[in-house]
């Protein structure tokens, strides 16, 4: 089969690999649509993101669906033929969080494209089943894919707890912040504010449900947020950008009593932060960590058309051209790049 290898800092190499063949609890999937991920441009740029690095050749892309090719033999929920949304992360089973619930923080979880675990850029994956989500009729592939993205907007969103006509600010309108903006109005959210530095993205950010959007490059977010709630400050934060300052401001801009909720991840090792009005407030300071217990429920909201994610689509380019498609999801005014695996 045909597999795309990242192997080293901008360099991808086409190559061939055996097939896979599915173990008993596996489905093998021939993949159709894969999303460009902000990790995966990271891995694919620098060759690392923090303390995990590229070391051997690594297929990237964890974002995807596909069509069933095979089922392993204890597999009963699946057929060949069966089109489905692949959950990037099969963890142990074993550990304290996994006995928990909270398998979204296994240690051991093994997800694709973060080193040593190869993604899904490649003509087929055998995945676990449990984590393979068959897809309705009228929810394509593409929509699919991006039930990854979707989850971590959904987490996100539960971890606010968001309640009815509450105002939450979103920081940061790439393809996170653009999620986090539907899954809020799906929740309930009154006033929905947006920052970014790209005002494209902030203009898309209206058309996907934003009330209100901030350019932070012309106005202080502390001052917009000042003007706007007449100095009470937003009901939630959802931080979705890793901007430092961005971060910063959280504790700043959400009302006493209010809900931070961090899903960016920061290049910066410390970041000032507000102690003293995180006491004073009394301030629910909250991460955001991938996603668990998500995928029904993304794909519920996408059959029944409460949510659409394939707005946030702004290319789509087949897998020959993966180096052309990495070149173009760098530019700031893009939200999302698609890649095309196989035909739909």
């Amino acid at each position: 089969m045909h597999v795309v290898e990242l192997t080293e800092p901008g360099i991808f190499e086409h190559r061939e690999r055996p097939r896979p063949a599915p173990g008993p609890n596996e489905v093998l999937v021939e993949i159709r649509h894969v999303g460009i991920c902000g990790s995966d441009v990271h891995y694919y740029e620098l060759g690392r993101i923090g303390d995990y690095v590229v070391t051997d050749p690594l297929v990237l892309g964890h974002e995807s669906a596909g069509v069933v090719a095979e089922v392993g033999r204890d597999v009963d929920h699946l057929d060949s033929g069966d089109r489905v949304a692949l959950e990037p992360g099969v963890p142990c089973g074993e550990c304290a969080q996994c006995r928990s619930g909270t398998y979204n923080l296994c240690p051991d979880v093994e997800f694709m494209a973060t080193p040593p675990d190869d993604g899904a850029f490649a003509e087929y994956v055998a995945w676990d089943a449990d984590f393979a989500y068959r897809l309705p009729d009228g929810v394509s592939t593409r929509s699919g894919a991006l039930c990854e993205p979707l989850s971590v907007a959904l987490h996100a969103t539960r971890r606010a707890a968001i309640d009815l006509g509450e105002t939450v600010l979103v920081t940061g309108a790439g393809p996170i912040g653009a999620m986090v903006v539907k899954t809020a109005r799906a929740a309930g959210a009154g006033d929905i504010l947006v920052s970014d530095v790209v005002p494209s993205k902030l203009d898309r950010a209206r058309e996907m449900g934003a009330t209100e959007t901030i350019n932070v490059s012309e106005r202080s977010l502390e001052a917009a947020i000042d003007d706007i709630t007449g100095g009470d400050g937003v009901d939630v934060v959802v931080e979705a950008s890793g901007a430092t300052p961005a971060i910063a401001a959280t504790t700043t801009v959400v009302r006493r009593g209010g809900t931070v909720v961090c899903i960016g991840l920061s290049g910066d090792d410390e970041i000032p932060i507000a102690t003293n009005e995180l006491v004073d407030k009394e301030l629910d300071f909250r991460g955001s960590f991938r996603f668990r217990n998500t995928y029904p429920d993304a794909i519920s909201l996408l059959e029944r058309g409460v949510i659409d994610v394939e707005d946030i689509i702004d290319f789509e380019m087949p897998m020959a051209d993966l180096t052309a498609a990495f070149e173009r999801a760098q530019e700031p005014d893009v939200v999302k790049g698609m890649v095309a695996v196989g035909s739909e």
